[in-house]
């Protein structure tokens, strides 16, 4: 990860079934901010719980119901925002950056309190690593497509946090905005006919902002992360 040492086809739809959700609800009682360790150390522990076809499932049900409650959240907010000051603010869930752009500082950045009880640096890292290390197989037990797009998603939605929210790049957001930018490219590259980079992912490659990362338990820098940089050596390979 380029943020430590800082200065020095045919696709079946996705279905998750009684034993499949229960691994998630499994995985989002297990592991969270309401069990002790570190959100890295949850996240690593939370793979093994996600293994063979039912945990790739599992880890794809995680990041759609995670992207899902996201966008529930934002379309709302939008709604309320358009409300208030008579100017429509649309959500597009392929680039939520012309939103937080328009809306400037209106909107509030959901994702450590969504209603679903998934956080982002413990079950969202966890399921964007199963899916990665499982790449090859995703596409044979669930749709790739979507796979894909939710990991964009939530990585557009990451990086938004840092950039027009005030939420603190910290090393679990970055191993977090790391670990789907890898999910995306192996996912991509295990398919045959390779989707489209969404703009939001276009647009952040075309720059090549270093982002200061934080302690998470300090106001102290310990490195950087440069996500367009990042993002070009791994998605155009």
């Amino acid at each position: 990860m380029r943020w430590f040492k800082f200065g020095s086809g045919k696709s079946k739809a996705p279905e998750v079934d009684g034993r499949q959700q229960a691994l998630v609800d499994d995985v989002r009682v297990r592991f969270g901010p309401h069990q002790p360790g570190t959100f890295r150390e949850q996240a690593d522990a939370a793979v093994p719980f996600m293994a063979g076809d039912d945990g790739i499932l599992a880890a794809a049900g995680v990041l759609r119901e995670f992207a899902d409650a996201a966008h529930a959240d934002l379309w709302q907010q939008a709604a309320n925002l358009s409300r208030r000051t008579g100017y429509a603010f649309p959500v597009d869930r392929a680039n939520y950056r012309p939103l937080w752009r328009d809306a400037e500082g209106d909107l509030r950045w959901p994702l450590f309190e969504l209603p679903c009880r998934l956080h982002p640096y413990i079950h969202v890292n966890a399921a964007a690593t199963v899916l990665a290390g499982q790449a090859k197989r995703v596409s044979k037990v669930t749709d790739p497509y979507q796979a894909i797009a939710h990991v964009f998603e939530i990585l557009d939605l990451t990086i938004d946090g840092w950039e027009f929210a005030r939420v603190r790049p910290d090393t679990d957001g970055a191993t977090l905005a790391h670990r789907l930018i890898g999910a995306g490219r192996d996912l991509r590259a295990a398919l045959s006919d390779e989707p489209p980079l969404p703009q939001c992912v276009r647009e952040l490659m075309r720059r090549n902002n270093t982002v200061d990362v934080y302690d998470p338990q300090a106001p102290r820098i310990v490195g950087g992360f440069n996500p367009g940089k990042e993002m070009r050596e791994a998605l155009l390979a």
